[in-house]
């Protein structure tokens, strides 16, 4: 049984159509890997799901329940979600800042086993050194960090992610990424993350959907939808593919010409 179900999902910005009849189906102990240009409509499905934003048309069901129909606070304790960047407007320790993943859990105050959750959740990022830092003087690479760490303190079922190695540098996306993994393995709960770097997609993702102009158009393993083909027609670039431990390697060459807007029929591919 699937834990999360997008059913022709639909989304536009006034006149402007940005997701149009996307479908996905996530299992548990699963990471999806969406990728795409800019505007393909990754980070809006990821806002979609998180009921950020409302689509105009289609169902997203969890655990066989559509999420509209669930209390913010009960929806909170099922997902996590974190987005491309946050704006912090008030002073707050990281410790403080971490802590707040625990809220959907809380009663009154928080518990020993909070506070344990916290820590524990610091120690795995290896951020515990920060704790007591506010988190405005960090950099951009440890504030990612910390809302990552954050997110993981709700111990949600299904965890949103928006391009979580934007602010990284390559040391620490394959760090964060790896401990992403290792949790949705562990823990057995499911990930969809929206990102840019093709080869952090393929050596983590279990499949990959591939989004263009607001449309699927490629799902799959990684080998069958990171082909050079499907990235010269959604990128526009030409690109030498190799295998690496079973797993495609992308090299960009170069820009290719594309006809129109550089789209195509929709390719569906469930390899």
């Amino acid at each position: 049984m699937a834990k999360l179900k997008v059913k022709d999902v639909e989304f536009s910005y006034a006149s402007v159509s940005v997701l149009k009849e996307v479908c996905i189906e996530l299992a548990e102990s699963e990471m999806l890997g969406v990728v795409g240009p800019n505007g393909a409509g990754k980070s809006t499905l990821i806002r979609c799901i998180d009921r950020i934003l409302k689509p105009q048309r289609g169902l997203i069901l969890l655990d066989e329940r559509d999420i509209k129909d669930m209390r913010l606070m009960e929806l909170a304790k099922k997902m996590g979600y974190i987005p491309q960047s946050t704006s912090q407007v008030f002073p707050a320790t990281v410790f403080d800042t971490v802590l707040m993943g625990r809220r959907p859990h809380l009663d009154w105050r928080s518990s020993e086993k909070d506070t344990e959750k916290t820590l524990e959740t610091l120690q795995m990022l290896n951020i515990e050194e920060l704790a007591m830092r506010d988190i405005n003087e960090l950099s951009g690479g440890q504030q990612q960090k910390v809302f990552i760490a954050r997110a993981l303190t709700q111990e949600p079922d299904v965890l949103l992610l928006d391009e979580p190695t934007s602010n990284l540098d390559i040391r620490h996306q394959l760090e964060v990424m790896g401990i992403i993994k290792n949790i949705v393995i562990e823990k057995g709960i499911s990930a969809i993350m929206a990102i840019h770097d093709l080869n952090l997609a393929s050596r983590y993702a279990d499949r990959i959907l591939m989004m263009n102009s607001g449309k699927i158009f490629a799902a799959g393993n990684p080998v069958s939808v990171l082909t050079p083909d499907n990235i010269k027609w959604v990128y526009g670039v030409e690109a030498e593919v190799n295998n690496n431990n079973g797993r495609p390697y992308i090299v960009p060459i170069r820009p290719v010409k594309q006809n129109g807007k550089g789209t195509c029929e929709s390719k569906w591919n469930m390899q």
